[in-house]
C-alpha cells in the first residue's frame, strides 16, 4: 500500500519530530479507520494501546524520563499526556496506527502521528508525523473513494476536513458513564440534550441501573437527568443514546428572551474592573462604534493574544486564569471573551457540548466542546473562538456560525438544579457531576457516534 503525505511544516523544531523524510511525497498508505476486513483475529485494539504505551515507555526510560527527540543543535524533552484511544486502529494483519498526546515543560502539546508494525506483544514504531501543536494542525486526513486514508496539507484541506459540515448533519450519539466502585451512596446529574431550533434530538433509549429523575433547571431550561445510586450499582453503566439532526447555525433571532440578563456576572465570568479596561482599551483601537464591531475586535484580541494550551487549570472556564495566562482550552477562550463582552455591555452566553468530527463517520469523540454568543442587530451571534484559533483561514467563518456537525447539552454557568449538588451550583453540565457521600469524585465518561448518512 502507498500514503500521498505532503506536509508544509515552517517551524524547524517539528523536524525534530519526523524519522522519515516529511517532504517526501510517497510513501506507504494507511488506513486511519479500522476497516474490519482487515482486522487480524489475534490483534485488539487493547493489543495496539499496549504497543504504543510499551514503545513510547522504553523511549521514556532510555531518556531519563521524557520521551527526547534532538538533532546537532536542540533537544526535545516531551511527557505522555494520553494515547487518542478513539483513533487506535488495525490497519492490517501486521500494521497499525495510534495518536498521541505529548507535552513539554511548558505546556505546548504536540499531537503525534503514530505508525506501527509487529506482532502481538513485538510492535515497533516505523513513521512519527507530528500533525498538530497546540490543536492546530499541519495536515488533515482525508479518505479516497478507495478507502485509502491520505494526509493532505492544511493550506489545501476542504473544510469539512478542518471541522466544519455546513447546512445539515443526521447521526447518532452515544454518551456512556461507567460507574466506578462504590462504598456508600452516590448522586449524579448528567445533562440530556433537547431540541431546539438547530437541533432535532430524539432520546433513542435510557439504560440505568436504578429509576432516574428528570430536573429542570431553571435560568437556562437546561434538563438534566439525576439518579441516586447505592453500592449494588458499583461498576454498572449508564448510557443515553440520541438520534440527532442538526442545522447549520448563524445569526438568529429569539423573540421570548431578555438579552439584558446576559450583562450579569457569574462566579468564573466577572464582569468590570480590568475586564471593561481591557474591552475599552481594545474597542477604542479598533475605532470600533457598533456591537457587532465591538464583538468583532474582541474576538480577534482573544485570537491574537491567547494560546490554546492544556495546563495549569485549564477546563474551568476561569476568565481570570484565562487573562493573566492567555492559555487554555475552549472554556477558558469563551469564558474571556463573555466577561469582556459583557463589561462592554454586550449581552453574551456559554454553551456546550460535543464537536462531531467531520472527516470520519463513526468513532470515538475526544470530548465536550463549547462555544459562545453575543447579542447585537437584534440578533443572537453563534461564535466559537479556540477553532478560529486553531484554523486561521476559518475564524471568518466562526464569527457568526457552528457547523452542523454538533450537539448541544446544556447553557449556561452556575446553574442551580434541584437538588442541588452538595458542591454547590454546577459551572457548567458537559461530564456528569458525580458525588459519592456528598463528596465530589471523578466518574468515567465516553462520547461515540455514528453518522446517519454520508457526511454533505
Amino acid at each position: 500500500m502507498k500514503k500521498s503525505l505532503s506536509l508544509s511544516i515552517h517551524i524547524s523544531i517539528f523536524l525534530l519530530i519526523f524519522f522519515s523524510n516529511c517532504q517526501s511525497s510517497v510513501k506507504k498508505e494507511k488506513n486511519a479507520q479500522i476497516d474490519s476486513s482487515l482486522v487480524s483475529q489475534k490483534i485488539t485494539i487493547q493489543d495496539v494501546e499496549q504497543g504504543i504505551r510499551a514503545n513510547i515507555d522504553a523511549q521514556i526510560k532510555a531518556g531519563d524520563g521524557y520521551f527526547t527527540f534532538w538533532n546537532d543543535s536542540i533537544e526535545l524533552s516531551l511527557k505522555l499526556v494520553r494515547v487518542h484511544t478513539e483513533y487506535l486502529s488495525v490497519l492490517g494483519s501486521n500494521e497499525f496506527f495510534a495518536c498521541v498526546d505529548l507535552a513539554t515543560e511548558n505546556g505546548d502539546v504536540y499531537d503525534v502521528d503514530f505508525f506501527l508494525e509487529g506482532t502481538l506483544g513485538n510492535m515497533k514504531v516505523t513513521q512519527t508525523d507530528v500533525h498538530k501543536l497546540n490543536g492546530k494542525p499541519y495536515y488533515a486526513w482525508e479518505q479516497g473513494d478507495d478507502k485509502i486514508w491520505h494526509t493532505i496539507p492544511v493550506e489545501n484541506a476542504d473544510s469539512k476536513l478542518l471541522g466544519v459540515i455546513e447546512s445539515a448533519d443526521r447521526f447518532t450519539f452515544t454518551y456512556k458513564v461507567q460507574l466506578p466502585e462504590l462504598n456508600e451512596s452516590a448522586e449524579i446529574w448528567l445533562p440530556l440534550a433537547q431540541s431546539d431550533s438547530f437541533q432535532r434530538v430524539e432520546i433513542l433509549s435510557i439504560d440505568a441501573p436504578v429509576e432516574h429523575k428528570l430536573l429542570t433547571e431553571g435560568e437556562n431550561k437546561n434538563s438534566i437527568l439525576y439518579l441516586k445510586l447505592m453500592p449494588e450499582h458499583a461498576h454498572d453503566k449508564i448510557m443515553i443514546q440520541y438520534q440527532v439532526q442538526r442545522i447549520e447555525k448563524s445569526a438568529y433571532i429569539e423573540e421570548t428572551l431578555n438579552p439584558k440578563k446576559y450583562l450579569k456576572a457569574t462566579s468564573l465570568n466577572p464582569v468590570g474592573d480590568r475586564f471593561e479596561l481591557i474591552s475599552s482599551t481594545v474597542i477604542e483601537s479598533k475605532q470600533a462604534d457598533t456591537p457587532l464591531m465591538k464583538a468583532r475586535a474582541l474576538y480577534d484580541y482573544i485570537i491574537d493574544n491567547m494560546r490554546y494550551a492544556k495546563e495549569g487549570i485549564y477546563g474551568t472556564g476561569d476568565a481570570n486564569y484565562a487573562c493573566d495566562s492567555k492559555s487554555g482550552n475552549c472554556t477558558e477562550f469563551h469564558s474571556f471573551f463573555i466577561s469582556l463582552a459583557r463589561s462592554a455591555g454586550i449581552p453574551s452566553r456559554f454553551a456546550v457540548g460535543a464537536s462531531i468530527p467531520s472527516e470520519r463517520n463513526e468513532g470515538g469523540i475526544d470530548g465536550y466542546h463549547c462555544w459562545a454568543e453575543f447579542y447585537a442587530e437584534g440578533k443572537w451571534w453563534p461564535i466559537d473562538i479556540s477553532e478560529a484559533n486553531k484554523y486561521t483561514p476559518l475564524a471568518t467563518y466562526y464569527f457568526g456560525h457552528h457547523p452542523a456537525n454538533r450537539i448541544e447539552f446544556s447553557r449556561g454557568r452556575d446553574l442551580r438544579p434541584d437538588p442541588l449538588p452538595q458542591s454547590g451550583p454546577i459551572n457548567f453540565l458537559a461530564y456528569p457531576i458525580f458525588e459519592v457521600g456528598g463528596k465530589s469524585d471523578h466518574v468515567a465518561t465516553t462520547f461515540s457516534f455514528k453518522r446517519a448518512t454520508p457526511k454533505i
